[in-house]
């Protein structure tokens, strides 16, 4: 996850150039100006230069204030963020209004440019009215503040999320991890009716600025028109749906083995609390229970990078090394002073693995709980990569330092990730051999597709939830029931124990109460192969997609750096084109990434009863 210095955590993820409506701003916030006179280039141009310059300063106080929220949450940084927070929304809100100045003049292609994302980039607005929108703000640091103070007491002993987690992953007790899940999923209780609130709130200030509600501003952010954003994730779905598909089946069927049917029925979706992740999102902890060989492959990086003593630091550095080998800059110094890499004793922080981009130049940041395991080597390198796109686009003017879509952002540091292959572990020595044979490849790739294609369907939902909930077609008293219609419906998978509307089980899941869009993680799951495809080709590499990785390959980071120079200066379709020669998204990489996974899925799950 990534936030931008052109973005306000938890409120502003796309970029600080937010589409609010109108608000007086606050004592020493600068106003958003009008030029006088005729609306014409020159005033467009004018107006887009004062609010490059005064949405940076805003900014820079705004994450500032952010991150100690993040790394030392009391009530007292919670408040100093929301007050942050507030006037960067208000400047926006006028902003925003006065960019409607120019709306249908002829201005130059930047500028113009710079109007839209000016108008769209928002995954917030605010009312016009001011005690609205600082109440807005606070109950957005509430909510956050809420998921990251959470914890599950029992019998005097209290757990936080990473405590839990680490038992969702490791225990095969289904009590002991039925307890975990409910003692999770309990924190968000309280965030219900602030939630409710929050909603109200947003909804304001999006149809303040035109939009009908706050989802509809959402998918007018895809330079595409906003109804026909969800008919893209629907075609993209429906390439990818059959590997989905074909994984539910034979998971389920392994799960059935260790569980009994009793517990894992047949035609029926899976329990939730079996998968290993509290949101089973991704499966990849219950590896060892559907693994197809256990003598084929050495798979055991995480007890490789104990052996080996690596530490939090370390593992960033690996991280790092993976960018500087195909030759992109250092990071700078700063990074490795004010990052956050390990959970303070003294203090409740936000342990979700975050990227920072303060200043807009040079002050970048990874805020992590880092333990150490192959997950979160993984993790790093994507967190990694959010950081080089934000150094690669410093130079551009402050409303264009964003990934092409939100989506690009998260896909470039997965394309990284998608060459953390045996190849490049062997290399690292946390493996011993790469995969020889069949069987070797057969484990390899369905250790990674518990990972990128499990998480494809809740990759999807999330954002469908909430825009039914923007829209009103979910109302507050139907949150609990619509999610996991849902959850069944794309996932399979089902609340292990009866739920009702006194939960609130998405707010169990940090980016709703953090209000962070969804959609662009299902996109970069979509993106990251299709990237990776094109950076092989680049290369010249003739083997199978799956075996590429283009470690200290110079040639492909030099494409990927000045794809990534773009920022959000063209349009995403642009910016596809010059890093893939396509124009359009494409899943088929997945399904040449995974085929010989897929092949061996059908085999295996002939006879049995699939589907949900």
């Amino acid at each position: 996850m990534r936030v931008p210095a052109s973005c306000l955590a938890g409120l502003i993820l796309s970029c600080a150039s937010s589409s609010k409506g109108p608000a007086a701003s606050s004592p020493g916030t600068p106003s958003a100006a009008v030029p006088a006179g005729p609306a014409d280039e020159t005033s467009a141009k004018d107006f887009a230069r004062k609010t490059n310059e005064d949405l940076l300063r805003l900014s820079i106080r705004s994450n500032t204030a952010d991150w100690i929220k993040n790394t030392y949450i009391t009530d007292d940084t919670e408040r100093v963020a929301a007050a942050a927070n507030d006037e960067l929304l208000g400047y926006t809100a006028a902003a925003v209004k006065s960019a409607a100045r120019w709306n249908g003049a002829r201005v130059d292609p930047e500028t113009g440019r710079m109007l839209y994302l000016l108008r769209t980039s928002s995954s917030l607005a605010a009312p016009a009215d001011a005690a609205r929108r600082l109440e807005l703000t606070t109950l957005a640091a509430r909510l956050e503040g809420l998921y990251g103070k959470g914890k599950y007491c029992r019998v005097g002993k209290c757990r936080d999320l990473e405590e839990l987690s680490d038992l969702v992953g490791k225990s095969r007790d289904p009590k002991e991890l039925l307890e975990a899940w409910t003692g999770w999923h309990s924190i968000s209780r309280e965030m219900r009716p602030l939630y409710a609130r929050f909603v109200a709130l947003a909804n304001e200030g999006a149809r303040e600025i035109g939009f009908a509600d706050s989802g509809a501003m959402w998918r007018a952010a895809y330079d595409m028109p906003p109804e026909s954003f969800p008919l893209e994730m629907d075609r993209l779905w429906g390439q990818v749906k059959p590997l989905y598909d074909d994984l539910h089946c034979y998971v389920r069927a392994k799960l059935q083995e260790k569980y009994g049917k009793e517990l894992v029925k047949d035609d029926a979706p899976i329990p939730a609390h079996l998968l290993g992740n509290m949101w089973a999102q991704e499966w990849t902890k219950i590896y060892p229970l559907v693994e197809p060989y256990p003598d084929a492959a050495q798979l055991d990086v995480t007890s490789s990078m104990v052996g080996m003593g690596l530490t939090p630091e370390r593992m960033v550095q690996l991280g790092v090394g993976f960018f500087t080998s195909i030759g992109l800059p250092e990071v700078p110094q700063s990074f490795w002073v004010r990052s956050l890499f390990q959970k303070p004793r003294d203090r409740d922080v936000v342990c979700h693995a975050s990227a920072w981009d303060i200043d807009a130049e040079e002050d970048v940041r990874l805020k992590m709980c880092i333990k150490i395991e192959e997950e979160d080597l993984v993790t790093i390198h994507h967190e990694v990569g959010h950081i080089y796109y934000d150094l690669a686009y410093r130079k551009q003017p402050f409303l264009f330092r964003a990934g092409a879509n939100d989506a690009f952002h998260e896909a470039i540091g997965d394309t990284i990730a998608l060459s953390v292959t045996p190849g490049y572990l062997r290399r690292l020595r946390l493996i011993q051999q790469e995969p020889r044979d069949e069987k070797g490849l057969i484990d390899v790739q369905l250790k990674e597709a518990l990972d990128r294609v499990a998480f494809l369907p809740f990759g999807l939902l999330i954002d469908r939830w909430r825009w039914d909930v923007f829209s009103g077609k979910v109302t507050p008293d139907r949150y609990n029931a619509a999610w996991w219609e849902l959850r069944r419906r794309y996932q399979g998978v089902a609340a292990p124990v009866e739920r009702t509307e006194a939960d609130f089980d998405p707010g169990a899941k940090y980016h709703v109460p953090a209000n962070v869009p969804y959609s662009r993680y299902f996109l970069a799951r979509i993106l990251q192969f299709q990237f990776h495809r094109a950076l092989c080709k680049t290369i010249g590499f003739k083997g199978p997609l799956h075996a590429c990785t283009i470690n200290n390959n110079v040639k492909a980071g030099e494409r990927l750096w000045n794809t990534l120079s773009l920022g959000a200066s063209k349009p995403w379709q642009d910016a596809l084109e010059a890093m893939t020669g396509e124009r359009e998204m494409d899943a088929g990489a997945i399904l040449e990434d995974f085929a010989p996974l897929q092949k061996w899925l059908a085999a295996q799950n002939r006879g049995r009863r699939c589907g949900f």
